[in-house]
């Protein structure tokens, strides 16, 4: 299982935020704010897996601001909601990801994975996690020198052999039929944009002191440590569990 953040944005928005409730905004200061975050903020560069709107090399100015905006957000959690993640991740098992799915309101539905009615997937095929720990039953069969035969007899109908079993006959290619055999161990990938504050609920639901699949806790906890990351270390962890639901 991989976890990758994309990007970061939405940061000299949540400090802009800062400044509007007493009317301290100008629109020079505001100018200012998104030259330093522009300034700090890295581009997407694939070879060194860094983040698009990462910050590096924060300013005096700029750390004076982020330090103001996570000790308020964390209570006034408006301003820390124009903060937003993007993360692709592949190949968490889709049970974990079905999981995962329970959150999808946090992350106002944008997440996109793959379909079990779109996509094909291979005989025993499973995420790096059951690797080792499961063996499906034409696994068992094989290391037992048993074979199946290609087509079977049922009450009148013939069924031919699939993924993880058998198909009616004249149906093998319907991917309505063969999504019937698929098992939660099978590999998924998904990608999804959250707000900084819905990650944090994600967070606190699902870290590792929870008591979610060990493959969805450590890909949680992978998240987390992207985006303290990209974010220089002002979202830690007592930050995420701190922030306000």
């Amino acid at each position: 299982m991989e976890v990758h953040l994309n990007r970061v944005d939405g940061i000299d928005d949540a400090i802009v935020s800062m400044f509007l409730s007493k009317r301290t905004l100008t629109r020079e200061l505001e100018f200012e704010i998104r030259e330093e975050v522009a300034a700090s903020s890295a581009e997407f560069n694939e070879g060194k897996q860094i983040p698009k709107g990462c910050l590096c090399n924060v300013s005096d100015k700029l750390e004076d601001w982020l330090n103001k905006l996570f000790k308020w957000g964390a209570r006034h959690i408006t301003m820390l909601r124009f903060i937003d993640l993007s993360f692709t991740v592949y190949d968490l098992h889709r049970g974990a990801q079905d999981d995962f799915d329970a959150h999808a309101m946090r992350l106002n539905n944008r997440i996109i994975r793959s379909s079990t009615r779109l996509a094909n997937f291979q005989q025993n095929e499973m995420s790096e996690f059951y690797q080792g720990k499961i063996i499906t039953t034409d696994q068992a069969l094989a290391v037992l020198g048993i074979t199946t035969p290609e087509e079977i007899e049922v009450n009148g109908n013939t069924y031919v052999r699939g993924v993880n079993g058998y198909i009616l006959k004249g149906h093998e290619d319907d991917k309505d039929y063969k999504r019937g055999l698929y098992m939660l161990s099978i590999p998924s990938c998904f990608i999804f944009r959250v707000q900084l504050t819905e990650f944090a609920h994600i967070y606190r639901e699902r870290n590792a002191n929870g008591t979610a699949n060990p493959e969805l806790k450590d890909a949680v906890e992978q998240m987390a440590d992207a985006t303290y990351r990209a974010t220089a270390g002002y979202v830690t962890r007592d930050l995420l569990l701190n922030i306000r639901q």
